[in-house]
C-alpha cells in the first residue's frame, strides 16, 4: 500500500467540485457577459432580485462570501447603479443593501440565463436534483 495515497488528486472529494465550479462558472461567462455581471455579482443580483432589500452581513451569509470580497463587489454593483448601500438607521453598526429600479429591470434580461445554462450541461434531470440535494446536504454538515 503507498502511504501517500491519501494525497492523490484522484482521491480528494474537494478536487471534482473544485473543477467542476470552475467549468460551470465558465460557462456562464457569455450569459453574464451580456449582463455586464461577474458569477458573483449574478448570484448577489439573484438575492437581491428576490430579497428587495437585506443587510450587508445576511447577504454575506447566504453567498457564503466575507466581507472583505462582499465589499468590493458590492461597491462595483453599486457603481453600476443596480444596488444602493446604506447605513442602517436602526443599528448603524449594519449595513441595508437595497436593489435599484434599473437592478430590478436587470432581471428581465437575466429570465433565460439558467435555462441557457442548463442547456449546456449534459446530465440528465435526474441526476442534476440527485446532485444538487447531495451537495446542499454537505454544506448543510459543512456549516454546523
Amino acid at each position: 500500500m503507498d502511504d501517500y495515497n491519501p494525497l492523490k488528486l484522484e482521491n480528494q472529494i474537494c478536487f471534482p467540485l473544485y473543477a467542476c465550479s470552475k467549468e460551470i462558472i465558465k460557462l456562464y461567462k457569455p450569459f453574464l457577459d451580456e449582463l455586464d455581471l461577474t458569477y458573483t455579482q449574478y448570484i448577489t443580483m439573484m438575492v437581491m432580485w428576490e430579497y428587495k432589500k437585506i443587510t450587508a452581513h445576511l447577504l454575506g451569509e447566504k453567498l457564503y462570501l466575507d466581507s472583505g470580497t462582499l465589499t468590493p463587489m458590492l461597491k462595483k454593483l453599486e457603481g453600476k447603479g443596480l444596488i444602493e448601500r446604506a447605513r442602517s438607521k436602526t443599528d448603524e453598526r449594519n449595513l441595508d443593501i437595497s436593489i435599484t429600479e434599473k437592478g430590478m429591470n436587470l432581471r428581465q434580461k437575466a429570465i433565460n440565463v439558467p435555462n441557457k445554462l442548463s442547456n449546456c450541461i449534459p446530465l440528465e434531470t435526474d441526476k442534476a436534483l440527485e446532485l444538487y440535494k447531495t451537495l446542499n446536504e454537505l454544506l448543510t454538515l459543512l456549516k454546523k
